[in-house]
């Protein structure tokens, strides 16, 4: 089988950001099957171009995986107004680099952004092979509960377009359970068209093994109690309410916060920290995937945090189950879903989200009791391991896209 893949914020594990995807498209590929990626010149993160050749469609080979590379402007940290530009070039190169791929049976797109998964549909029936959508996040839904999308008529149009490639996928492939309900329940797409392929991790990243010393050498965590949070830097994700909370440590030396990670809003955060004198503090910027195991066994806690709003209960973010699978406890001000996930494994203590103060509270009775947080990181990665583990999620995701092609083939 030969699948083809458009995703702009795709990532292999030397960059910064979450890789299902490799890590699937590696699984697959050893199961003899061909797996080609259709990604970004644009690292989705830090807006940084990841080339210095300047070519519209380069293409490398990643331990079997084929990874083309297609210009996109770089203009996604600007504004909105501009990030949409960035969004609407890939759409337009990442055709051309699709049809230029070679062989497909199958192709698939990944939204957000939701303007990549037209690319995909269009190459779709180009090729006259299925199409499969994958839902990572409810988009427009989450723009509007923001507040990003206020205009009536692009709201209006922006459902048009979600309901149309519904309506057109063969095949709809989501990471959270409430995703499967919401297409189901307020889009009318029937169950028999979903498969729930959950966000996970590889519990092998994360051992006994990885490197602590370095990360408190270079960042000058000593012996405190460390704190970390690591992921995207953007609107949705509300990290002001660690500032907050990391002020309410001023006076206690013994806790230092570790943000990992780049987007849209880390200038404006670390300039916030330097504002309110916040030395427990520590900015890292944007590490690779393959860093992360060493940040995590530095840490002695990790938290998530989102904004709050009513349609971020129906999210399953990447960030908690790498915590888990490093055995570490996690302070969640997120909830919904995962709150379920982490309350049922043991693993950490819930806080109402945009409550500084309850957060601080959970780090404070954490760093003051290591024993108790020390189990729920034990019992946190027992129960990831059994059941959001990304080697039987690799199983159910190739078996998914092969059920698919052969579907096809049998109404042909």
């Amino acid at each position: 089988m030969n699948i083809l893949l458009i995703h702009q914020a795709f990532v292999s594990p030397g960059e910064a950001g979450g890789t299902r995807h490799y890590e699937f498209a590696r699984q697959i590929v050893d199961k003899g099957h061909r797996f080609k990626i259709i990604a970004s010149d644009t690292q989705y993160l830090t807006g940084e171009k990841l080339t210095k050749k300047k070519r519209l469609i380069q293409h490398r080979n990643e331990k079997g995986v084929d990874i083309f590379i297609a210009y996109t402007c770089a203009s996604i940290h600007r504004n909105y107004i501009w990030r949409v530009v960035s969004f609407l070039s890939f759409m337009f190169t990442s055709v051309l680099a699709g049809v230029s791929a070679g062989k497909a049976d199958l192709v698939m797109g990944t939204s957000p952004p939701i303007f990549q998964a037209l690319s995909s549909w269009a190459i779709a029936r180009v090729r006259k092979v299925p199409f499969v959508l994958e839902i990572r996040d409810l988009w427009p839904e989450f723009a509007i509960d923001m507040g990003i999308l206020k205009n009536s008529v692009i709201i209006e149009l922006a459902r048009l377009l979600e309901k149309f490639l519904y309506a057109q996928a063969d095949h709809i492939i989501v990471n959270s359970p409430a995703y499967r309900d919401y297409l189901n329940e307020k889009a009318g797409v029937p169950l028999k068209k979903i498969t729930l392929v959950p966000n996970g991790v590889d519990p092998k990243m994360f051992s006994k093994n990885d490197d602590a010393d370095w990360v408190r050498q270079t960042y000058n965590l000593k012996d405190h109690f460390v704190v970390t949070y690591a992921g995207a830097i953007g609107a949705a994700n509300d990290l002001s309410i660690l500032l907050k909370a990391a002020k309410q440590f001023k006076k206690d030396d013994s806790v230092r916060f570790l943000i990992v990670g780049d987007g849209k809003l880390r200038r404006e955060l670390e300039n916030k920290a330097k504002q309110l004198k916040l030395e427990n503090v520590v900015f890292t910027g944007a590490l690779p995937k393959s860093k992360m195991p060493s940040i995590m066994a530095a840490s002695d806690a990790c938290t998530a945090v989102l904004k709050n709003i009513p349609m971020f209960k129906t999210t399953y973010p990447n960030k908690v189950f790498d915590y888990m699978a490093a055995a570490r406890p996690t302070i969640l001000a997120i909830d919904g879903v995962i709150r379920q996930v982490v309350e049922k494994a043991g693993g950490g203590i819930f806080v109402p989200p945009g409550d500084s103060e309850a957060l601080a509270d959970a780090v404070r009775k954490l760093s003051q009791n290591k024993t108790q947080a020390k189990k729920m990181g034990d019992a946190a990665k027992k129960y990831v391991t059994e059941n959001f583990n990304r080697k039987n999620h690799a199983e159910l995701f190739a078996k998914t896209l092969l059920s698919v092609k052969n579907a096809r083939k049998e109404t042909l």
